[in-house]
């Protein structure tokens, strides 16, 4: 059995048998550093992964809250930039009480509200994937291996979402 990253043994004991997933990607695509959320919900959906739909919120997160209600998911991963100081193209896991800290924030109303919001509004749970861009070079995509490290997590997770239902099966 492969090793795994305990980010990812975390989400994938939130997801299991979650029947139905909502990917939000959150950013501001003329910004490199800012866009790595949309890229990453953009990849996931390519997947075509059953029961997930994804939502691409740009800068305005606030603005899917009526799509993700009448989709009604069980579960909705959120997923932003997020400095958190590690190897570009990491994926991380950020609670709450972190959010403020760590994400890029080109958005209007924080984060934390919107994830509220859903939560209450439509008894859903929420959690906030962080996407480390590369700081060093705000101007430019992730690339090389940073980007080939990305598209390794973004494989992973899907993986994840894919067998969600038969982990549960073996608990």
């Amino acid at each position: 059995m492969q090793k795994t990253d305990p980010v990812f043994d975390t989400l994938r004991r939130r997801i299991t048998g979650a029947r139905r997933l909502a990917i939000v990607g959150i950013g501001e695509e003329l910004i490199p550093p800012d866009q790595l959320g949309m890229f990453a919900a953009r990849e996931i959906d390519q997947y075509h992964i059953h029961d997930v739909r994804v939502f691409c919120a740009g800068t305005v997160p606030e603005s899917i809250t009526g799509p993700l209600r009448r989709y009604r998911p069980v579960h909705v991963l959120f997923f932003d930039a997020a400095d958190m100081g590690v190897r570009p193209g990491t994926i991380a896991l950020i609670e709450a009480d972190r959010i403020r800290a760590s994400l890029l924030s080109t958005h209007v109303l924080p984060l934390s509200v919107v994830m509220d919001y859903v939560e209450r509004e439509s008894g859903t749970e929420t959690t906030l994937l962080g996407i480390q861009p590369d700081l060093t070079r705000p101007d430019k995509d992730l690339s090389g291996l940073d980007l080939e490290f990305l598209r390794q997590n973004l494989r992973l997770l899907a993986q994840i979402l894919r067998n969600r239902q038969e982990f549960s099966a073996g608990m």
